[in-house]
């Protein structure tokens, strides 16, 4: 087990290290980077998505001259630069670090990633940490009570449906399935907002924020109910989606695992039809389904509430991801997907490990995994 858990560690230092180099080379020739984005803004032709921009060494850009404009008007590399002299462009590139080579420049972002250094914002006056652990209360809440919501209406609903399989309680609860899985989660969002946030019907759940605004104040029985009434609507919306997909993948294990023979020769034995699904086939099924649970969280956690953050008004990390990419955030950007392949790779592991606790039959490390 230790021998096993030790190689798992050592291979996600490769895996990492690919998905960081894949991403950075991408990035080196997507159109838009940080220091055109300053120049658009300049020039007065930006989009207005970035506001104020302030420098990576924290100079602020507003009030800087742009010089002289070149009298030859030398070409530059960048859109938006005409007008500007090379000498201020060049000063820009050394506020993003962007007068060093791309190989220097990723070995040192490599450097300062293993000591979790993630620097700052381009964009915004403040640490890349700071910034990631301010958005994570929302990200975690959605992602975690989703997951918890999914799986536990997902496993005792799918139990319940192999065993009457071809009911009418299987014919309608699959009805209810179909519609959850056909639905997407943003469209759902909307419905419950416009019946039960003060849309055309009822005005019971708000639509704003993940706490009131004098939380602070409330006893802390008023602040787990606060809490929970800010996250009810945005939770049915992401797991509605998810409990159907997660219901009908534990309904087929177990009626896969029923149809076996061992099954047959266990109810022959005369144990009885519950120590039978929980005792034999409970175990068994549930590999396909633990194997199933890290993309679930990790998809969750991060890009599946991107859309929900926003029509719920919850400044998460789904949101703070779509807004780095868009303003061509790099520390933001590499920050996040750091963060998330760690996870991603050590909820892999933990699944594994989850593996052999559900059946102890399964031995990773006796065959070289």
């Amino acid at each position: 087990m230790g021998a096993y858990i030790v190689r798992r560690l050592l291979l996600m230092i490769p895996t990492v290290l690919g998905i960081m180099a894949i991403s950075f080379v991408v990035v080196q020739f997507a159109p838009g980077g940080p220091v055109e984005q300053v120049l658009a803004q300049i020039s007065g032709s930006s989009s207005g998505a970035l506001g104020r921009v302030t420098g990576t060494a924290g100079g602020d850009f507003e009030g800087q001259s742009a010089a002289t404009p070149s009298p030859q008007g030398e070409a530059s590399q960048y859109r938006g630069s005409r007008g500007l002299s090379p000498e201020f462009v060049a000063s820009i590139e050394r506020q993003f670090g962007f007068d060093r080579p791309p190989l220097e420049r990723f070995g040192k972002m490599l450097w300062d990633y293993l000591r979790f250094d993630f620097g700052r914002s381009y964009f915004r006056d403040i640490a890349v940490v700071d910034l990631i652990i301010e958005k994570m209360p929302v990200s975690i809440s959605l992602g975690l009570w989703m997951t918890l919501l999914s799986y536990g209406i997902s496993i005792p609903l799918g139990i319940a449906k192999a065993v009457r399989d071809g009911s009418r309680f299987d014919v309608w609860t699959s009805g209810v399935i179909i519609i959850g899985y056909a639905l997407p989660g943003f469209l759902i969002a909307i419905l419950l907002v416009v019946l039960f946030a003060g849309g055309s019907f009822w005005s019971i759940f708000p639509l704003r924020g993940l706490t009131s605004d004098n939380f602070a104040s409330l006893p802390w029985y008023g602040q787990i109910l606060d809490y929970a009434w800010h996250m009810t609507l945005p939770v049915v919306a992401m797991a509605f989606g998810a409990f159907a997909t997660s219901t009908l993948l534990v309904k087929n294990s177990f009626l896969d695992e029923i149809r076996k023979q061992y099954v047959t020769t266990a109810r022959a034995k005369g144990l009885t039809e519950r120590r039978v699904l929980y005792g034999h086939v409970f175990r068994n099924a549930m590999l396909l389904v633990i194997a199933s649970f890290p993309a679930a969280f990790v998809g969750a956690f991060l890009g599946g509430s991107l859309l929900i953050e926003t029509i719920f008004s919850l400044d998460g990390l789904g949101l703070l991801g779509f807004e780095s990419v868009v303003n061509r955030d790099y520390p933001v950007v590499f920050a996040t997907l750091y963060i998330f392949s760690l996870i991603g790779l050590v909820v892999g592991l933990i699944s594994d490990l989850a593996y052999m606790w559900v059946d102890p039959r399964i031995d990773f490390e006796g065959r070289g995994g």
